[in-house]
Parts: C-alpha cells; structure tokens; sequence
C-alpha cells in the first residue's frame, strides 16, 4: 500500500513536541510490515540540522529536502512564512498536482495549518480516501479563539466532512469530536504509543548534569512550556507544598522549549511565591537525555487543561516513573490508581497528590509495580496494526467505488 502522511512538524524538528515523534513511529511502523511511506512536512530549517548524524542522507528533491529513514522517505517543502508552529508552504499544490495520484490512502495529522486543507482538497478532487488525526486540536483551548474559529469556518469544517474515517487517541476525544458534530460511525478509536530505549543511562545522569542532589526529590514536569498545559498550576501546587518542612528540600524542574514567553512568567511567578531557588528551567531535552530526566525524577506532573492523550504521561510510565495527571488527560483512565493519581485541574489537588506519592512508601511502590504492568502494554505494535487495518479498510472501499 502506498501511504502518505501529512503533518505540519515532522523529525528531527522535536521541539514540536509529540506530533514528530508519533508521525514518526506509526511509519517506521508501517514500512516495517512492507508499505511505502512517504511523510509531506513544512522545512523548519532543515539545512541546518544536515550536520546531524540522523540526516546523513539528505538530498534536493523538485519539492524541498528529502530524506529517507528506516524505510520512510520525508519532504520537507520550503517555507516562505512561519507564524508559531504554522507555516505557508506553496509547493504543496505542485507536490498534489505531481504525486498525490501515487497513493492509495492520505493520513492528515492535526489542524490549524495549511498543507492539512491543502492536500484534502486535493483527495476530494482525485476520489483518494483520507484521514484525519486531530492530535486534540479540534476543540479551541486558551487561545486565538476566533483565529481557530475562522480556520474551522474556512477549512476544518470541510476537511473534516471530507475525511473517510476520524482517529481520536482516547475515549475522552471521541467525545470531544462526537460532541462538536463529528458522526460517531466515523470515529476511530486508536491511542499512541510510547518507543522506550533499548539501554538506559546510569540513575543520577540527568540530576548530576543539573546539579540536582541524589537525596532530594525531584517533580518533572517535561513538555512545552505552553498555557494548554498549565505550569504555572503546577508552581502554585509546589509554593503549596512548600509550606511543609518535609518538602522544604525539594525541587521543582520544568523540562521543554519555551512557548509564548511562558519561562519569563513562570520565572517570575516564582520569585513572587519564594520558590524559585528550587525551581530549575533546563530547556528542551530529547533522546537520552530526556528518558534520563524521567528515571531520575520521584513523579512526574501532566497538569494539563486538556490533552488528547499524554504522551509524556506514558514515557514516564515506561521509565517507571509514578505520575499525576489530571482527569482532563486522555490517559487518565488508563493509569488511574494502578501508574499514577488523577486529580481535578487544581492546585490544592495537585499538591496533595504529588505529597503522597513522594512521601506514602507503600503507595509510591505499588504505583512503580503498575507502570511496569502498563508500559508492558504501551508500545507501537498495536497501533500500527491498527492503523494499517484501517488503511487497508479505506483502500479496498476505494477500489470498489473505482469499479463501480
């Protein structure tokens, strides 16, 4: 089966966060079982990371760089304008008019870009099935509502008519999208998965590069310093536990890239609440690095308003670390008093949960047992079958429309 994926941020632009890392693993995953995968991204500054050993390979295609990796050949078409993490990639109408007639099947992942609307277009017109993977953008949250409402009016409401099947990651988005008009028939059920390392680096590495004590306990939050996932809830629940002699010692580590000058605020609010002393910002960190930060760490803390799913919830599990989350984390259900607490989107509970895990010995090793039970669970495998299932599904329906 010919596959193409289209995505806004593809790797090794992983500052993007999730998206990159799931495009990724589903079409290694399905190149694997012998399909040809072709990724269609935007070039965030791909020249510069030719130097890098992962890019070995690159070379000029008609449409932007190209490259291929572990079976999946990526393009990154030019970018003439960026605003955020979207971006104004006119190559991707040549791109359809030249090659989108060589797939069977189109996969679009996320909303509020352009090369999405574009190559749905474009399916529409040639009678090519697609797919289309909100990654949790379809509900508008914290900002540019009426930016989000506009593109929805102008493109979403159509891409998502025109789309053969919708993939939501959790229950708690299959609700979100049956709730905002999208046909449950139409939903597809499919959650992501997590690729752990096959060796880790030696306990301590991470907290010995960021001058952290063996013997205090470290809270990790990792993922984009965006409002949508509510740091600065998580420094107010840290100020709260603060106030207890127990807790005195310790440390509060935001791990991730900065997202609308969120670090200056959280710093700020810091000195404000007399924490920021024990309060680190240590920027992105990826590969092993970031697996590192997670066995290092005594919980980790997802105080999200919303998320689809919670990659970073699961990579915790995986390194057996216990979590919080919140209950507006698509994982929830998945982890709940088995990897890790569930809270409401609030301080108070944040706090508390996050004291019981550090402090109640029994709870923090039961926790440790289910991470271990549920990251056995966790991988790739599945949702690449299923996936494929679903490719395989949308190709042969298509086939009959043909004959007929």
């Amino acid at each position: 089966m010919r596959i193409l994926s289209v995505t806004q941020t593809y790797w090794p632009f992983l500052e993007f966060g999730g998206p990159p890392v799931k495009v990724r693993a589903l079409g290694r995953g399905l190149a694997k079982a012998g399909h040809q995968v072709t990724v269609l991204t935007a070039d965030w500054g791909f020249p510069q990371r030719i130097g890098d050993p992962e890019c070995h390979g690159a070379e000029r295609s008609p449409f932007g760089w190209r490259l291929t990796d572990d079976g999946v050949r990526a393009i990154y078409l030019p970018t003439w304008l960026r605003y955020r993490s979207t971006s104004w990639n006119p190559a991707v109408k040549r791109f359809c008019r030249a090659k989108l007639s060589e797939f069977d099947v189109a996969h679009i992942f996320g909303l509020y870009d352009f090369l999405g609307p574009a190559v749905a277009s474009a399916c529409r017109e040639r009678g090519i099935p697609y797919v289309l993977e909100p990654i949790g953008m379809y509900v508008p949250i914290v900002r540019s509502f009426l930016l989000k409402r506009t593109y929805h009016a102008m493109y979403g409401k159509r891409m998502m008519e025109g789309a053969a099947r919708v993939v939501a990651t959790s229950e708690q988005e299959v609700e979100e999208l049956a709730s905002g008009g999208v046909p449950k028939e139409k939903i597809r059920l499919r959650r992501n998965g997590v690729e752990a390392p096959l060796t880790w680096q030696a306990r301590g590495t991470f907290r010995k590069k960021f001058e952290i004590p063996a013997d205090v306990s470290l809270i990790l939050f990792l993922g984009r310093l965006a409002e949508k996932k509510s740091p600065d809830l998580l420094l107010r629940a840290f100020a709260e536990l603060s106030r207890d002699d127990v807790a005195k010692r310790w440390r509060l580590v935001f791990v991730g890239p900065d997202e609308a000058g969120m670090k200056s605020r959280l710093a700020q609010l810091a000195r404000e609440l007399g924490v920021s002393q024990r309060v680190n910002f240590t920027g992105p960190v990826y590969g092993e690095e970031k697996w590192s930060a997670y066995l290092d760490a005594d919980v980790f803390v997802l105080p999200s308003q919303n998320e689809n799913f919670g990659n970073a919830a699961a990579e915790a599990i995986a390194a057996g670390t216990p979590v919080v989350v919140t209950e507006h984390c698509g994982i929830a259900p998945l982890l709940a008093d088995r990897a890790g607490l569930v809270v409401p989107h609030d301080a108070t509970a944040l706090a508390r949960a996050i004291r019981r895990v550090v402090t109640e010995k029994n709870l923090r090793e039961s926790l440790a047992l289910g991470c271990h039970d549920i990251a056995m669970g966790l991988g790739w495998e599945e949702p690449v079958r299923e996936t494929e299932n679903l490719y395989n599904e949308l190709a042969k329906a298509g086939e009959a429309r043909a004959k007929s």
